[in-house]
C-alpha cells in the first residue's frame, strides 16, 4: 500500500531543465521510478546524454522555455512522444547574479522569463489535458531566495518569490480539477547554478553550518520529496512550498 501511494509508474512526466543539475536528477529519478519522461532543455547534446542514461522511457525535446512565443508549440512537442503529461516539473532556472545597482533590463527580463513566466504559461497549455483526466501534478522550483535576500540576487529573488505565490494561485485555480500545484525549495545543492558557492570551500562550509542538519544538500536528498509531490501520496497537499534545505530557513 505504501509503495503504491508514492508510485509514478505509468505516468507521463515532463521536466524542464533536464540537461543538468536538479532538473536532470529529477528526470532520472522519475524515469527510474517507472514514469515515461520528456526532458526539455536548450542544450541538445547534454539533453541527449540524459536521454541515453534514462533509457527507452525517455524522450528529449530541445527548446528554450525562456522564449515566450514558442511555449504553445513546445507544449505540443512535449505531448508528442507519450501523450500529454500527467506531471510537469519546472526545473529550468536562470540566475544572472547582478547587483541591484547593475541590473539590466535584459538580465531582469531573461530571469523572469525562464523562472516565472515559462512555468505559468507552459502549465496553462498543459492543464486542459490534466483537467480531462481529473488528475495532475505541477511541481515548481522555488528557492531559498523565495524567502531570503541574497547579495546579487534581486532579479532571481523576485522571480522565486513570484514562484511561491504563483504556486498558491495555481492551486486555487486548478486543484478543484484534481491538479495539485506545489513547489520544491532546494537549499544549497552542487549544481551548475551554484558552482560559485561550492568552488569556495569556506563559503560552502558556512552555508552548511547555517542548516539545522549541518551539511549541504546531496542530490538524493531530493528524491523522496519529489516522488511525494508527484504521486498520490500528496493528493491533499496543494499550494505549498516544501523547503528541502536541511533546515536552512528554520534558523
Amino acid at each position: 500500500m505504501t509503495g503504491a501511494l508514492f508510485s509514478v509508474a505509468g505516468r507521463v512526466a515532463c521536466v524542464t531543465g533536464a540537461s543538468s543539475g536538479l532538473g536532470r536528477h529529477a528526470a532520472l529519478v522519475l524515469a527510474r521510478a517507472g514514469a515515461r519522461v520528456v526532458g526539455v532543455a536548450r542544450r541538445r547534446a547534454a539533453l541527449e546524454d540524459w536521454q541515453r542514461e534514462a533509457g527507452p522511457v525517455a524522450a528529449a525535446v530541445a527548446g528554450d522555455v525562456g522564449a515566450r512565443d514558442g511555449l504553445a508549440d513546445l507544449a505540443v512537442a512535449i505531448a508528442a512522444p507519450f501523450g500529454p503529461p500527467d506531471i510537469v516539473i519546472h526545473a529550468a532556472g536562470l540566475n544572472t547574479r547582478q547587483a541591484a545597482d547593475d541590473v539590466t533590463p535584459e538580465g531582469w527580463e531573461a530571469t523572469l522569463a525562464v523562472n516565472l513566466t515559462a512555468p505559468f504559461f507552459l502549465s496553462q497549455a498543459l492543464v486542459p489535458a490534466m483537467k480531462a483526466k481529473g488528475w495532475g501534478r505541477i511541481v515548481n522550483f522555488a528557492s531559498l531566495q523565495s524567502f531570503r535576500a541574497f547579495p546579487g540576487g534581486i532579479a532571481y529573488g523576485a522571480s522565486k518569490g513570484g514562484v511561491a505565490q504563483m504556486t498558491r494561485a495555481m492551486a486555487e485555480a486548478w486543484s478543484p480539477h484534481g491538479i495539485t500545484a506545489n513547489a520544491l525549495g532546494p537549499g544549497f545543492f552542487p549544481t551548475e547554478l551554484t558552482a560559485a558557492v561550492f568552488d569556495d570551500p569556506d563559503r560552502a562550509a558556512r552555508n552548511a553550518r547555517q542548516t539545522c542538519i549541518g551539511r549541504n544538500g546531496q542530490m538524493e536528498d531530493m528524491d523522496g520529496p519529489l516522488l511525494f509531490l508527484c504521486s498520490d501520496a500528496s493528493a491533499y497537499v496543494t499550494g505549498q512550498v516544501l523547503m528541502v534545505d536541511g533546515g536552512f530557513t528554520a534558523k
